[in-house]
């Protein structure tokens, strides 16, 4: 058996090399990657200074070109409780783990389909009794050998030739997939990333809102005892009392929907850590707490495309559909597949294997469907639309992404301008609610110009704690909408799996905001 095993392995090393020949030529198109919308700006008029508002957390902003983002972009918040919950959420959130295991699946997928490239081989041994039957012995015979076994040893060996590229084709759909998966989980660190800092900002601004309120209905509370004792004295009309104890009573109503929303917030937040709300987070978020980054990056449109793990994932998603295509083509094409088997025989199991007792057979088999009911021409077409449908979200993919870059840079414009109107709105309120209480203690005016002024200066709270958080929120959103820098991440909790994700091609650029980032 060895004999004719020997015999049989160099034919099939010879096919093997003429099979790698073959193939070097694969059906089907060649995938080229899309380029990048022709565009130099993503606004027609692109602000680049955000003007400051005068407070803390309002300070100007400037918008440098080509500078590129750090792998740990909302170090720029310069908080290290951000920081701390940040780290823990990507190691700890399920749908990071569900992410790296779909990654982990895809890549295996793959290297299974790469098996098909190489020849297949099992081996066999059966054994059985037998009965000689009594009408085929001699008088001569021995009695004994009636019953006798029989053992069979074989060894197969089939390989599927590659000739048209199909399987290689199938190889690269999946690399493509497994490619995809990459960016799917880069992706899934992005959005937690940028969720758990905008609930980090949502919560400061929340718990902002909630302490302005107390202090507003402190105030009120206060005014209302002054009041009720004028008018016991009969200094003011109980008209103003009623109108105060209205006000403190509409006052009140509004801090319990902004109570329940901080406690939601807290919530939301231990599940991005991966907690029940049961074990709430140790981080407690205040605006004080959070800084505004003077530096904000912008990317340049070309460049955008490479940045962002959606439009890779989109990208490298129409890579794959273009390499089912060639797989429909090469279906459609003669397969050739080549066989040989050895087997030997033997009554006992220590002569099996001896010399002279194997037979080999080697053959091929070449195979062509011709008809099938335009089965394999319906799958070619079916694939062919697959790739027309996959570059068509792809191209929607990458529209959505220059849109959110433009939105978000719009937003920061006109958040910027807000937070200043907003500052100032309040120091004006301040100022005429302390103008209207003493001419009230001067009776100059009546009670019903103070609780106005008192209102307009509640609001203007109110309102400039809003725009202030929204200027963090749109700051973190812009990181995220470049794509968050995941390039230049040297550490990862999957650093094991992201080597499959290509980096954007290096281009010479501004260094990150690491000044920033410290």
């Amino acid at each position: 058996m060895r004999q004719a095993l020997s015999r049989t392995v160099p034919a099939l090393a010879l096919a093997a090399a003429m099979a790698t020949a073959l193939a070097a030529c694969s059906v089907g198109p060649d995938f080229v990657a899309p380029e990048g919308p022709k565009t130099s700006g993503y606004l027609p008029d692109q602000k680049t200074n955000l003007i400051a508002a005068g407070i803390p957390g309002g300070e100007a902003q400037r918008i440098v070109q080509e500078m590129d983002i750090p792998g740990q972009w909302w170090a720029v918040f310069q908080s290290p409780q951000l920081n701390s919950l940040i780290e823990r959420s990507l190691t700890a959130n399920p749908d990071v783990r569900a992410a790296a295991a779909a990654l982990k699946v895809a890549q295996l997928n793959a290297r299974a389909q790469r098996a098909t490239l190489f020849p297949t081989i099992s081996a066999g041994l059966t054994g059985s009794q037998n009965q000689t039957a009594t009408i085929l012995q001699t008088p001569l015979a021995n009695q004994e050998l009636t019953i006798f076994g029989l053992f069979t040893a074989g060894l197969q060996i089939t390989y599927a030739l590659d000739i048209w590229g199909g399987n290689r084709r199938q190889i690269e759909s999946l690399d493509a997939l497994a490619e995809a998966q990459c960016f799917q989980l880069e992706g899934t660190y992005l959005s937690l990333a940028s969720n758990v800092v905008a609930a980090a900002i949502l919560e400061a601004s929340l718990r902002a809102q909630v302490e302005a309120t107390k202090r507003i209905i402190a105030a009120q509370r206060e005014t209302l005892g002054i009041l009720t004792q004028q008018s016991g004295l009969g200094a003011i009309p109980g008209a103003d009392v009623a109108t105060q104890q209205a006000a403190l009573a509409q006052s009140e109503a509004t801090l319990p929907p902004l109570q329940k929303a901080l406690a939601q917030q807290r919530n939301l937040m231990a599940n991005l850590v991966g907690r029940l709300p049961s074990n709430a987070v140790a981080e407690h978020f205040e605006l004080a707490d959070l800084k505004l980054p003077a530096d904000l990056p912008l990317s340049l449109p070309s460049k955008l495309v490479e940045q962002r793990p959606d439009v890779r994932a989109a990208e490298a998603n129409l890579h794959s559909a273009s390499a089912l295509v060639g797989v429909a083509i090469a279906n459609q094409l003669p397969q050739l597949t080549l066989s040989a088997s050895v087997t030997a025989n033997s009554l006992t199991l220590d002569s099996l294997f001896g010399s002279g007792l194997a037979g080999t057979v080697a053959g091929f088999n070449l195979q062509q469907t011709v008809l099938d009911g335009g089965a394999l021409y319906a799958k070619k077409k079916g694939a062919q639309a697959g790739l027309e449908q996959a570059g068509a979200q792809y191209q929607s993919t990458v529209l959505a992404a220059f849109r959110n870059v433009a939105d978000t840079l719009n937003a920061l414009e006109y958040d910027a301008i807000t937070l200043k109107a907003a500052v100032d709105a309040e120091r004006a309120a301040a100022t005429s609610l302390t103008i209207a209480r003493k001419r009230l203690e001067l009776g100059d005016t009546t009670y019903v110009f103070v609780l106005i002024a008192e209102l307009t200066y509640q609001q203007a709270i109110l309102n400039r704690i809003q725009a202030q958080a929204a200027r963090l929120t749109n700051t973190a959103a812009l990181f995220q909408a470049l794509g968050g820098g995941w390039w230049n991440r040297d550490t990862t909790p999957t650093a094991s799996v992201r080597s499959a994700c290509r980096p954007p091609a290096a281009t010479p650029a501004k260094a990150p905001l690491q000044a920033a980032a410290r």
